[in-house]
Protein backbone atom coordinates (compact mmCIF):
# COMPACT_ATOMS: atom_id res chain seq x y z
CA UNK A 1 0.00 0.00 0.00
CA UNK A 2 1.25 3.78 0.17
CA UNK A 3 2.11 4.40 3.19
CA UNK A 4 4.24 7.56 2.99
CA UNK A 5 3.60 10.75 0.57
CA UNK A 6 5.72 13.58 0.03
CA UNK A 7 5.01 17.39 -1.81
CA UNK A 8 7.27 19.75 -2.16
CA UNK A 9 6.85 23.29 -4.42
CA UNK A 10 3.80 21.37 -5.81
CA UNK A 11 1.14 23.80 -7.75
CA UNK A 12 -0.18 25.81 -4.54
CA UNK A 13 1.25 22.92 -2.16
CA UNK A 14 4.06 24.48 -0.58
CA UNK A 15 5.26 21.07 1.44
CA UNK A 16 2.74 18.42 2.80
CA UNK A 17 3.98 14.92 4.28
CA UNK A 18 0.96 13.01 4.59
CA UNK A 19 0.89 9.04 5.86
CA UNK A 20 -2.11 6.69 4.43
CA UNK A 21 -3.41 3.04 6.19
CA UNK A 22 -4.82 0.52 4.73
CA UNK A 23 -8.70 0.35 4.53
CA UNK A 24 -10.32 3.45 2.92
CA UNK A 25 -9.57 7.03 3.41
CA UNK A 26 -11.39 9.88 2.05
CA UNK A 27 -10.29 13.34 1.40
CA UNK A 28 -13.24 15.69 1.86
CA UNK A 29 -13.29 19.89 1.77
CA UNK A 30 -13.98 23.07 -0.05
CA UNK A 31 -13.68 23.56 -3.78
CA UNK A 32 -10.53 24.65 -4.90
CA UNK A 33 -8.70 23.41 -1.45
CA UNK A 34 -6.20 21.30 -3.52
CA UNK A 35 -7.80 17.69 -3.11
CA UNK A 36 -7.39 16.94 -6.77
CA UNK A 37 -3.99 18.48 -6.40
CA UNK A 38 -2.86 15.76 -4.44
CA UNK A 39 -4.21 12.88 -6.79
CA UNK A 40 -2.69 14.86 -9.61
CA UNK A 41 1.01 14.58 -7.57
CA UNK A 42 0.28 10.83 -6.96
CA UNK A 43 -0.24 10.52 -10.77
CA UNK A 44 2.90 12.16 -11.53
CA UNK A 45 4.58 10.14 -8.96
CA UNK A 46 3.61 6.68 -11.09
CA UNK A 47 4.48 7.97 -14.20
CA UNK A 48 1.56 10.44 -15.39
CA UNK A 49 2.40 13.26 -17.61
CA UNK A 50 4.22 16.34 -16.13
CA UNK A 51 5.03 19.62 -17.00
CA UNK A 52 6.58 23.12 -15.59
CA UNK A 53 2.91 24.59 -15.25
CA UNK A 54 3.02 22.00 -11.94
CA UNK A 55 6.60 24.08 -10.10
CA UNK A 56 4.69 26.15 -7.43
CA UNK A 57 5.59 29.71 -8.94
CA UNK A 58 8.68 31.00 -7.44
CA UNK A 59 10.43 27.31 -6.91
CA UNK A 60 13.07 25.69 -8.83
CA UNK A 61 11.53 22.51 -8.90
CA UNK A 62 8.48 20.22 -7.47
CA UNK A 63 9.37 17.31 -5.89
CA UNK A 64 6.81 14.32 -5.40
CA UNK A 65 7.88 11.18 -3.06
CA UNK A 66 5.97 7.54 -2.40
CA UNK A 67 6.68 5.21 -0.17
CA UNK A 68 4.78 1.49 -0.87
CA UNK A 69 4.90 -0.94 1.84
CA UNK A 70 4.21 -4.86 1.38
CA UNK A 71 3.81 -7.70 3.57
CA UNK A 72 5.64 -10.27 0.89
CA UNK A 73 6.66 -8.09 -2.08
CA UNK A 74 8.06 -11.20 -3.66
CA UNK A 75 4.33 -12.10 -4.27
CA UNK A 76 3.42 -9.02 -5.72
CA UNK A 77 3.79 -8.15 -9.44
CA UNK A 78 5.87 -5.28 -8.72
CA UNK A 79 8.95 -7.35 -7.45
CA UNK A 80 9.34 -9.16 -11.40
CA UNK A 81 8.69 -5.68 -13.24
CA UNK A 82 11.34 -4.39 -10.86
CA UNK A 83 13.63 -7.10 -11.52
CA UNK A 84 13.38 -6.81 -15.35
CA UNK A 85 15.21 -3.12 -15.20
CA UNK A 86 17.81 -4.44 -12.55
CA UNK A 87 16.27 -2.41 -9.40
CA UNK A 88 17.12 -3.97 -5.92
CA UNK A 89 14.17 -4.31 -3.82
CA UNK A 90 14.75 -4.55 -0.01
CA UNK A 91 12.74 -4.35 3.11
CA UNK A 92 9.41 -5.18 1.63
CA UNK A 93 9.74 -1.64 0.03
CA UNK A 94 9.46 0.30 -3.20
CA UNK A 95 10.59 4.36 -3.18
CA UNK A 96 9.16 6.03 -6.07
CA UNK A 97 10.30 9.69 -6.63
CA UNK A 98 9.95 12.43 -9.05
CA UNK A 99 11.60 15.75 -9.82
CA UNK A 100 10.05 18.24 -12.50
CA UNK A 101 12.37 21.44 -12.69
CA UNK A 102 11.11 24.87 -14.12
CA UNK A 103 12.15 24.01 -17.59
CA UNK A 104 9.90 21.08 -17.86
CA UNK A 105 12.23 18.59 -17.07
CA UNK A 106 12.06 14.91 -15.20
CA UNK A 107 14.33 13.37 -12.72
CA UNK A 108 12.71 9.98 -12.18
CA UNK A 109 14.32 7.46 -9.29
CA UNK A 110 12.88 3.98 -7.63
CA UNK A 111 14.52 2.59 -4.96
CA UNK A 112 16.91 5.62 -5.44
CA UNK A 113 17.79 4.66 -9.24
CA UNK A 114 17.71 6.80 -12.31
CA UNK A 115 14.89 5.44 -14.39
CA UNK A 116 12.84 6.76 -17.40
CA UNK A 117 9.16 7.84 -17.43
CA UNK A 118 8.51 4.63 -18.92
CA UNK A 119 10.05 2.38 -16.63
CA UNK A 120 8.90 4.37 -13.93
CA UNK A 121 5.27 4.17 -15.32
CA UNK A 122 5.74 0.80 -15.94
CA UNK A 123 6.38 0.26 -12.51
CA UNK A 124 3.34 2.37 -10.92
CA UNK A 125 1.30 1.06 -13.30
CA UNK A 126 1.58 -2.16 -10.96
CA UNK A 127 1.37 0.03 -7.67
CA UNK A 128 -1.79 2.45 -8.32
CA UNK A 129 -5.06 2.77 -10.41
CA UNK A 130 -6.61 6.26 -10.88
CA UNK A 131 -10.03 6.56 -12.30
CA UNK A 132 -11.32 10.46 -12.05
CA UNK A 133 -14.53 11.21 -12.96
CA UNK A 134 -13.80 11.42 -16.57
CA UNK A 135 -10.88 8.95 -16.97
CA UNK A 136 -11.49 5.49 -16.85
CA UNK A 137 -8.83 4.10 -18.25
CA UNK A 138 -9.15 0.38 -19.62
CA UNK A 139 -12.62 0.34 -18.47
CA UNK A 140 -13.84 2.71 -20.82
CA UNK A 141 -10.92 2.09 -23.83
CA UNK A 142 -12.40 -0.61 -26.01
CA UNK A 143 -9.27 -1.60 -26.82
CA UNK A 144 -8.44 -3.02 -23.78
CA UNK A 145 -11.62 -4.87 -22.74
CA UNK A 146 -10.05 -8.31 -24.59
CA UNK A 147 -6.71 -8.24 -22.28
CA UNK A 148 -9.47 -7.54 -19.48
CA UNK A 149 -11.52 -10.11 -20.13
CA UNK A 150 -8.05 -12.62 -20.47
CA UNK A 151 -7.29 -11.30 -16.75
CA UNK A 152 -10.77 -12.29 -15.38
CA UNK A 153 -10.10 -16.19 -17.30
CA UNK A 154 -6.68 -16.43 -15.65
CA UNK A 155 -4.45 -19.42 -16.18
CA UNK A 156 -7.43 -21.27 -18.18
CA UNK A 157 -7.15 -18.65 -21.19
CA UNK A 158 -3.54 -17.40 -20.38
CA UNK A 159 -2.96 -21.46 -21.33
CA UNK A 160 -5.03 -21.62 -24.66
CA UNK A 161 -3.57 -18.02 -25.49
CA UNK A 162 -0.34 -18.96 -25.19
CA UNK A 163 -0.90 -22.51 -27.17
CA UNK A 164 -2.18 -19.59 -30.13
CA UNK A 165 0.68 -17.90 -30.29
CA UNK A 166 3.37 -20.39 -30.16
CA UNK A 167 1.48 -22.02 -33.82
CA UNK A 168 1.08 -18.16 -34.63
CA UNK A 169 5.00 -17.59 -34.34
CA UNK A 170 5.64 -20.50 -36.61
CA UNK A 171 2.80 -19.47 -38.84
CA UNK A 172 4.15 -15.79 -39.17
CA UNK A 173 7.53 -17.31 -39.60
CA UNK A 174 6.77 -19.80 -42.85
CA UNK A 175 4.46 -17.17 -44.18
CA UNK A 176 7.46 -14.69 -44.30
CA UNK A 177 9.62 -17.08 -45.94
CA UNK A 178 7.02 -17.81 -48.89
CA UNK A 179 6.89 -14.03 -49.23
CA UNK A 180 10.81 -13.65 -49.44
CA UNK A 181 10.85 -16.26 -52.31
CA UNK A 182 7.56 -15.10 -54.21
CA UNK A 183 8.61 -11.56 -54.60
CA UNK A 184 8.95 -10.07 -58.16
CA UNK A 185 11.15 -11.46 -60.83
CA UNK A 186 13.64 -8.55 -61.07
CA UNK A 187 14.25 -8.05 -57.51
CA UNK A 188 14.77 -11.96 -56.81
CA UNK A 189 17.49 -11.94 -59.99
CA UNK A 190 19.45 -9.04 -58.23
CA UNK A 191 19.59 -11.65 -55.20
CA UNK A 192 20.58 -14.15 -57.15
CA UNK A 193 23.69 -12.25 -58.22
CA UNK A 194 24.10 -10.51 -54.99
CA UNK A 195 24.59 -13.76 -52.95
CA UNK A 196 26.60 -15.55 -56.08
CA UNK A 197 29.11 -12.57 -55.78
CA UNK A 198 29.03 -12.83 -51.78
CA UNK A 199 29.55 -16.58 -51.80
CA UNK A 200 32.44 -16.64 -54.37
CA UNK A 201 34.26 -13.76 -52.74
CA UNK A 202 34.13 -15.72 -49.42
CA UNK A 203 35.12 -18.69 -50.50
CA UNK A 204 38.06 -17.72 -53.05
CA UNK A 205 39.52 -16.94 -50.04
CA UNK A 206 39.58 -19.91 -48.38
CA UNK A 207 39.60 -18.43 -44.62
CA UNK A 208 40.31 -20.58 -41.78
CA UNK A 209 39.16 -20.22 -37.97
CA UNK A 210 41.30 -18.69 -36.22
CA UNK A 211 43.50 -17.68 -39.17
CA UNK A 212 43.75 -13.99 -38.74
CA UNK A 213 45.12 -14.38 -35.00
CA UNK A 214 48.22 -16.46 -36.19
CA UNK A 215 49.46 -14.37 -38.60
CA UNK A 216 49.08 -11.62 -36.44
CA UNK A 217 51.08 -13.59 -34.23
CA UNK A 218 53.59 -14.19 -37.50
CA UNK A 219 53.77 -10.77 -38.25
CA UNK A 220 54.83 -9.42 -34.65
CA UNK A 221 57.59 -12.28 -34.59
CA UNK A 222 59.00 -10.76 -37.97
CA UNK A 223 58.51 -6.86 -37.22
CA UNK A 224 60.31 -7.81 -34.00
CA UNK A 225 63.33 -9.91 -35.65
CA UNK A 226 66.16 -8.14 -34.84
CA UNK A 227 65.70 -7.36 -31.04
CA UNK A 228 64.58 -11.19 -31.03
CA UNK A 229 67.63 -12.29 -32.40
CA UNK A 230 69.58 -9.72 -30.37
CA UNK A 231 68.20 -10.78 -26.89
CA UNK A 232 68.86 -14.57 -27.90
CA UNK A 233 72.00 -14.12 -29.16
CA UNK A 234 73.05 -12.12 -25.45
CA UNK A 235 71.37 -14.68 -23.47
CA UNK A 236 73.56 -17.34 -25.12
CA UNK A 237 76.55 -15.59 -24.34
CA UNK A 238 75.78 -15.13 -20.85
CA UNK A 239 75.19 -18.76 -20.56
CA UNK A 240 78.03 -20.20 -22.79
CA UNK A 241 81.70 -19.54 -23.17
CA UNK A 242 84.69 -18.64 -21.03
CA UNK A 243 83.55 -17.13 -17.89
CA UNK A 244 80.03 -16.93 -18.64
CA UNK A 245 77.33 -18.37 -16.56
CA UNK A 246 77.14 -22.40 -17.17
CA UNK A 247 81.20 -21.96 -16.71
CA UNK A 248 80.50 -20.53 -13.23
CA UNK A 249 77.97 -22.92 -12.61
CA UNK A 250 80.13 -25.98 -13.77
CA UNK A 251 82.93 -24.97 -10.90
CA UNK A 252 79.87 -25.02 -8.42
CA UNK A 253 78.63 -28.18 -9.18
CA UNK A 254 81.92 -29.89 -9.22
CA UNK A 255 82.74 -28.51 -5.52
CA UNK A 256 79.52 -28.76 -4.32
CA UNK A 257 79.79 -32.38 -5.65
CA UNK A 258 82.95 -33.09 -3.43
CA UNK A 259 81.18 -31.73 -0.26
CA UNK A 260 78.83 -33.98 -0.35
CA UNK A 261 80.90 -36.91 -1.02
CA UNK A 262 82.81 -35.31 2.04
CA UNK A 263 79.72 -34.97 4.22
CA UNK A 264 76.28 -36.32 2.95
CA UNK A 265 74.33 -33.43 4.38
CA UNK A 266 75.57 -31.35 1.44
CA UNK A 267 74.56 -33.76 -1.22
CA UNK A 268 70.84 -32.21 -1.65
CA UNK A 269 72.30 -29.31 -2.50
CA UNK A 270 74.91 -30.67 -4.95
CA UNK A 271 71.89 -32.67 -6.49
CA UNK A 272 69.84 -29.28 -6.67
CA UNK A 273 72.80 -27.20 -8.26
CA UNK A 274 73.88 -29.91 -10.59
CA UNK A 275 70.34 -30.11 -12.27
CA UNK A 276 70.06 -26.44 -12.65
CA UNK A 277 73.33 -26.92 -14.68
CA UNK A 278 71.75 -29.44 -17.03
CA UNK A 279 68.57 -27.61 -17.14
CA UNK A 280 70.55 -23.92 -18.49
CA UNK A 281 72.99 -26.45 -20.40
CA UNK A 282 69.51 -27.56 -22.23
CA UNK A 283 68.08 -24.15 -22.96
CA UNK A 284 71.60 -23.33 -23.93
CA UNK A 285 71.56 -25.49 -26.57
CA UNK A 286 67.96 -24.61 -27.92
CA UNK A 287 68.73 -21.04 -27.75
CA UNK A 288 71.56 -21.98 -30.19
CA UNK A 289 69.35 -24.42 -32.25
CA UNK A 290 66.93 -21.55 -32.55
CA UNK A 291 69.89 -18.64 -33.80
CA UNK A 292 70.76 -21.40 -36.26
CA UNK A 293 67.15 -21.07 -37.56
CA UNK A 294 66.44 -17.91 -36.97
CA UNK A 295 65.97 -16.06 -41.09
CA UNK A 296 64.30 -12.64 -41.57
CA UNK A 297 61.96 -13.17 -44.74
CA UNK A 298 60.66 -9.80 -45.85
CA UNK A 299 59.11 -11.52 -48.33
CA UNK A 300 56.79 -13.41 -46.25
CA UNK A 301 56.05 -10.08 -43.95
CA UNK A 302 54.38 -8.89 -47.21
CA UNK A 303 52.61 -12.06 -47.89
CA UNK A 304 51.65 -11.47 -44.21
CA UNK A 305 49.99 -8.10 -44.64
CA UNK A 306 48.19 -8.82 -47.97
CA UNK A 307 46.88 -11.49 -46.24
CA UNK A 308 45.67 -9.68 -43.16
CA UNK A 309 44.30 -7.09 -45.40
CA UNK A 310 42.18 -9.26 -47.80
CA UNK A 311 40.84 -10.76 -44.00
CA UNK A 312 39.98 -7.02 -43.17
CA UNK A 313 38.22 -6.31 -46.21
CA UNK A 314 35.85 -9.31 -45.85
CA UNK A 315 35.41 -8.14 -42.25
CA UNK A 316 34.47 -5.03 -43.45
CA UNK A 317 31.27 -6.72 -45.28
CA UNK A 318 30.53 -9.74 -43.95
CA UNK A 319 31.44 -10.00 -39.90
CA UNK A 320 33.58 -9.14 -37.49
CA UNK A 321 35.54 -12.10 -37.31
CA UNK A 322 36.13 -15.00 -39.23
CA UNK A 323 33.51 -16.77 -37.52
CA UNK A 324 31.14 -14.47 -38.21
CA UNK A 325 32.05 -14.34 -42.16
CA UNK A 326 32.17 -18.31 -42.22
CA UNK A 327 28.48 -18.61 -40.54
CA UNK A 328 27.05 -15.52 -43.10
CA UNK A 329 28.54 -17.41 -46.07
CA UNK A 330 26.18 -20.76 -44.75
CA UNK A 331 23.40 -18.56 -44.76
CA UNK A 332 24.00 -16.57 -47.79
CA UNK A 333 24.85 -20.79 -49.07
CA UNK A 334 21.58 -22.15 -47.92
CA UNK A 335 19.34 -19.21 -49.11
CA UNK A 336 21.22 -19.44 -52.82
CA UNK A 337 20.25 -23.05 -52.98
CA UNK A 338 16.28 -22.54 -51.67
CA UNK A 339 16.50 -19.64 -54.80
CA UNK A 340 18.04 -21.84 -57.45
CA UNK A 341 15.26 -24.68 -56.33
CA UNK A 342 13.06 -21.70 -55.61
CA UNK A 343 9.62 -23.93 -56.91
CA UNK A 344 10.08 -26.83 -54.82
CA UNK A 345 10.67 -24.46 -51.76
CA UNK A 346 7.57 -22.79 -52.34
CA UNK A 347 6.07 -25.66 -52.61
CA UNK A 348 6.80 -27.18 -49.35
CA UNK A 349 6.39 -23.77 -48.06
CA UNK A 350 3.17 -23.53 -48.95
CA UNK A 351 2.12 -26.59 -47.76
CA UNK A 352 3.68 -26.08 -44.17
CA UNK A 353 1.70 -22.63 -44.26
CA UNK A 354 -1.58 -24.46 -44.94
CA UNK A 355 -1.29 -26.87 -42.27
CA UNK A 356 -0.23 -23.97 -39.70
CA UNK A 357 -3.57 -22.22 -40.88
CA UNK A 358 -5.47 -25.38 -39.71
CA UNK A 359 -3.87 -25.70 -36.52
CA UNK A 360 -4.56 -21.58 -36.32
CA UNK A 361 -8.05 -22.01 -36.54
CA UNK A 362 -8.40 -24.89 -34.40
CA UNK A 363 -6.55 -22.84 -31.45
CA UNK A 364 -8.15 -20.06 -31.91
CA UNK A 365 -11.55 -21.70 -31.87
CA UNK A 366 -10.78 -23.04 -28.70
CA UNK A 367 -9.21 -20.25 -27.18
CA UNK A 368 -12.67 -18.52 -28.08
CA UNK A 369 -14.67 -20.77 -26.11
CA UNK A 370 -12.59 -20.36 -23.05
CA UNK A 371 -13.26 -16.32 -23.63
CA UNK A 372 -17.01 -16.97 -24.25
CA UNK A 373 -17.14 -19.64 -21.27
CA UNK A 374 -15.81 -16.58 -19.02
CA UNK A 375 -17.47 -13.71 -20.76
CA UNK A 376 -20.91 -15.52 -19.30
CA UNK A 377 -19.33 -15.39 -15.81
CA UNK A 378 -18.25 -12.29 -16.11
CA UNK A 379 -21.69 -10.68 -17.31
CA UNK A 380 -23.33 -12.68 -14.46
CA UNK A 381 -21.19 -11.00 -11.82
CA UNK A 382 -21.34 -7.90 -13.11
CA UNK A 383 -25.47 -7.68 -13.28
CA UNK A 384 -25.03 -9.06 -9.60
CA UNK A 385 -22.77 -5.98 -8.91
CA UNK A 386 -24.49 -2.94 -11.11
CA UNK A 387 -27.91 -4.57 -8.87
CA UNK A 388 -26.19 -3.51 -5.76
CA UNK A 389 -25.85 -0.06 -7.08
CA UNK A 390 -30.20 0.25 -8.15
CA UNK A 391 -29.09 -0.65 -11.32
CA UNK A 392 -30.72 -4.08 -11.75
CA UNK A 393 -33.04 -2.96 -14.72
CA UNK A 394 -29.42 -2.48 -16.71
CA UNK A 395 -27.90 -5.43 -19.36
CA UNK A 396 -24.31 -6.06 -19.03
CA UNK A 397 -23.06 -7.99 -22.56
CA UNK A 398 -19.46 -8.79 -23.81
CA UNK A 399 -19.95 -9.17 -27.51
CA UNK A 400 -17.66 -10.93 -29.80
CA UNK A 401 -16.42 -10.59 -33.19
CA UNK A 402 -14.98 -13.54 -34.73
CA UNK A 403 -13.41 -14.07 -37.75
CA UNK A 404 -11.08 -17.92 -37.38
CA UNK A 405 -9.15 -16.71 -40.92
CA UNK A 406 -8.07 -13.29 -39.32
CA UNK A 407 -5.15 -14.41 -37.31
CA UNK A 408 -3.84 -11.49 -34.81
CA UNK A 409 -1.33 -12.56 -31.34
CA UNK A 410 -4.28 -12.43 -29.16
CA UNK A 411 -6.45 -14.75 -31.35
CA UNK A 412 -9.16 -14.42 -33.83
CA UNK A 413 -11.24 -12.72 -31.50
CA UNK A 414 -12.09 -9.01 -31.31
CA UNK A 415 -14.47 -7.88 -27.93
CA UNK A 416 -16.26 -5.00 -26.25
CA UNK A 417 -18.32 -4.29 -23.58
CA UNK A 418 -22.06 -3.36 -24.36
CA UNK A 419 -24.70 -1.94 -22.21
CA UNK A 420 -28.17 -0.56 -21.77
CA UNK A 421 -29.21 0.97 -18.77
CA UNK A 422 -33.04 1.75 -19.50
CA UNK A 423 -35.48 -1.41 -20.25
CA UNK A 424 -36.30 -1.55 -23.94
CA UNK A 425 -33.05 0.32 -24.72
CA UNK A 426 -30.57 -1.49 -27.13
CA UNK A 427 -27.23 -2.83 -25.99
CA UNK A 428 -24.47 -0.30 -26.78
CA UNK A 429 -20.83 0.14 -26.24
CA UNK A 430 -19.99 0.99 -23.09
CA UNK A 431 -17.47 3.92 -24.15
CA UNK A 432 -20.98 5.35 -25.42
CA UNK A 433 -22.84 5.52 -22.09
CA UNK A 434 -23.41 9.33 -21.60
CA UNK A 435 -24.46 10.12 -17.80
CA UNK A 436 -22.40 10.61 -15.75
CA UNK A 437 -24.10 8.99 -12.60
CA UNK A 438 -24.35 6.17 -14.37
CA UNK A 439 -21.47 5.68 -15.79
CA UNK A 440 -19.72 6.25 -12.06
CA UNK A 441 -21.63 2.90 -11.18
CA UNK A 442 -21.28 1.25 -14.08
CA UNK A 443 -17.29 1.69 -13.65
CA UNK A 444 -17.55 1.16 -10.16
CA UNK A 445 -19.25 -2.08 -10.61
CA UNK A 446 -16.74 -3.74 -13.02
CA UNK A 447 -13.78 -2.45 -10.93
CA UNK A 448 -14.98 -4.43 -8.18
CA UNK A 449 -14.77 -7.23 -10.41
CA UNK A 450 -11.45 -6.50 -11.85
CA UNK A 451 -9.58 -5.22 -9.11
CA UNK A 452 -9.55 -8.48 -7.76
CA UNK A 453 -7.94 -9.81 -11.02
CA UNK A 454 -5.18 -7.03 -11.72
CA UNK A 455 -2.93 -7.11 -8.29
CA UNK A 456 -2.45 -3.36 -7.68
CA UNK A 457 -1.82 -2.15 -4.25
CA UNK A 458 -3.73 1.02 -4.38
CA UNK A 459 -7.10 2.04 -6.08
CA UNK A 460 -7.55 5.86 -6.42
CA UNK A 461 -10.55 7.55 -6.99
CA UNK A 462 -11.31 11.50 -7.62
CA UNK A 463 -14.82 12.47 -7.60
CA UNK A 464 -16.13 8.99 -9.71
CA UNK A 465 -19.54 9.51 -7.39
CA UNK A 466 -20.76 12.84 -9.09
CA UNK A 467 -24.02 13.02 -10.16
CA UNK A 468 -25.76 10.74 -7.66
CA UNK A 469 -27.50 11.49 -4.64
CA UNK A 470 -29.43 9.29 -1.98
CA UNK A 471 -29.65 6.22 -1.77
CA UNK A 472 -27.38 5.34 -4.96
CA UNK A 473 -24.63 7.21 -2.94
CA UNK A 474 -25.34 5.31 -0.24
CA UNK A 475 -24.91 2.16 -2.87
CA UNK A 476 -21.86 3.65 -3.42
CA UNK A 477 -19.91 4.31 -0.71
CA UNK A 478 -21.03 0.92 0.29
CA UNK A 479 -19.65 -0.85 -2.89
CA UNK A 480 -16.18 1.35 -2.47
CA UNK A 481 -15.87 0.54 1.19
CA UNK A 482 -16.15 -3.44 -0.41
CA UNK A 483 -13.11 -2.51 -2.65
CA UNK A 484 -11.20 -1.37 0.51
CA UNK A 485 -11.36 -4.74 2.38
CA UNK A 486 -9.06 -6.67 -0.51
CA UNK A 487 -7.42 -3.06 -1.32
CA UNK A 488 -5.74 0.38 -0.15
CA UNK A 489 -8.49 2.74 -1.26
CA UNK A 490 -8.34 6.92 -1.50
CA UNK A 491 -11.43 9.02 -2.28
CA UNK A 492 -11.86 12.18 -3.05
CA UNK A 493 -15.77 12.93 -2.20
CA UNK A 494 -18.38 15.41 -2.31
CA UNK A 495 -20.65 12.95 -0.68
CA UNK A 496 -21.38 12.64 2.94
CA UNK A 497 -22.69 8.77 2.40
CA UNK A 498 -19.24 7.75 1.00
CA UNK A 499 -17.01 10.00 3.72
CA UNK A 500 -18.93 8.05 6.40
CA UNK A 501 -18.03 5.28 5.42
CA UNK A 502 -14.11 6.13 5.80
CA UNK A 503 -11.45 4.16 7.96
CA UNK A 504 -9.27 7.30 8.09
CA UNK A 505 -11.05 10.66 6.73
CA UNK A 506 -9.05 13.46 5.70
CA UNK A 507 -9.57 17.21 5.54
CA UNK A 508 -7.79 19.51 3.41
CA UNK A 509 -8.20 23.11 3.48
CA UNK A 510 -5.88 26.33 2.08
CA UNK A 511 -4.88 29.52 3.93
CA UNK A 512 -3.58 32.38 2.42
CA UNK A 513 0.10 33.61 4.26
CA UNK A 514 2.05 37.13 2.74
CA UNK A 515 -0.09 36.53 -0.07
CA UNK A 516 0.65 32.80 -0.74
CA UNK A 517 -2.26 30.12 -0.93
CA UNK A 518 -1.23 26.97 1.12
CA UNK A 519 -2.53 23.51 1.23
CA UNK A 520 -2.91 21.76 4.49
CA UNK A 521 -3.92 18.27 5.55
CA UNK A 522 -5.74 17.18 8.55
CA UNK A 523 -7.12 13.56 10.10
CA UNK A 524 -10.09 14.34 11.60
CA UNK A 525 -11.30 12.86 14.88
CA UNK A 526 -14.91 11.62 15.73
CA UNK A 527 -15.99 15.06 16.69
CA UNK A 528 -14.58 16.52 13.80
CA UNK A 529 -16.11 14.16 11.44
CA UNK A 530 -19.68 14.97 12.39
CA UNK A 531 -18.91 18.54 11.83
CA UNK A 532 -17.68 17.99 8.36
CA UNK A 533 -20.13 15.08 7.31
CA UNK A 534 -22.81 17.74 8.25
CA UNK A 535 -21.69 20.33 6.59
CA UNK A 536 -21.11 18.10 3.28
CA UNK A 537 -24.65 17.55 3.84
CA UNK A 538 -26.08 21.05 4.53
CA UNK A 539 -23.44 23.27 3.34
CA UNK A 540 -21.94 26.29 5.77
CA UNK A 541 -24.31 26.50 8.09
CA UNK A 542 -24.64 23.42 10.67
CA UNK A 543 -27.34 23.01 12.83
CA UNK A 544 -28.27 20.63 15.78
CA UNK A 545 -30.25 18.64 13.03
CA UNK A 546 -27.63 18.54 10.67
CA UNK A 547 -25.15 17.48 13.33
CA UNK A 548 -27.37 14.57 14.59
CA UNK A 549 -28.09 13.36 10.99
CA UNK A 550 -24.05 12.89 10.36
CA UNK A 551 -23.84 11.55 13.66
CA UNK A 552 -26.63 9.06 12.41
CA UNK A 553 -25.13 7.97 9.12
CA UNK A 554 -22.11 7.81 10.62
CA UNK A 555 -23.32 4.91 13.54
CA UNK A 556 -25.45 3.73 10.18
CA UNK A 557 -21.92 3.15 8.35
CA UNK A 558 -19.87 1.34 11.37
CA UNK A 559 -23.25 -1.10 11.46
CA UNK A 560 -22.48 -1.55 7.58
CA UNK A 561 -18.81 -2.68 8.26
CA UNK A 562 -19.64 -4.97 11.00
CA UNK A 563 -22.11 -6.76 8.65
Amino acid sequence: MLSELSIRNFAIIESLSLSFNNGLTVLTGETGAGKSIIIDAINLLVGGRGSAEFVRHGTNKAEIEGLFQFENIKEHPVYEKAGEFGIDVEDEMIILRREISRTGKSVCRVNGKLVTIAILREIGSTLIDIHGQHEHQELMDETKHLPLLDQFGGEEISAELENYRKIYRSYQRTLKSLQDLTENEQQMAQRLDLLTFQLDEIQKAKLNPGEDEQLLEEKTRLNNFQKIYDALQVAYSSLQGEQAGLDWLGHAMSNLQEAGELDPSYQTLAETVTNSFYILEDAAREIRNELDVLEFDPERLHVIEDRLAEINQLKRKYGKTIDEILEYSACIEEELEALTNKEFHIDQLEKELSSYKEELILAAKELSEVRQKYAAALTKMIHAELKGLYMDKTVFDVMFTSDYHQFMPSGSDKIEFYISTNPGEPLKPLTKIASGGELSRIMLALKSIFSKHQGVTSIIFDEVDTGVSGRVAQAIGEKIYQLSVNSQVLCITHLPQVAAMADTHLYISKTITEGRTKTSVQELEMDERIKEIGRMISGNEITEITRKHASELLQMANELKVT
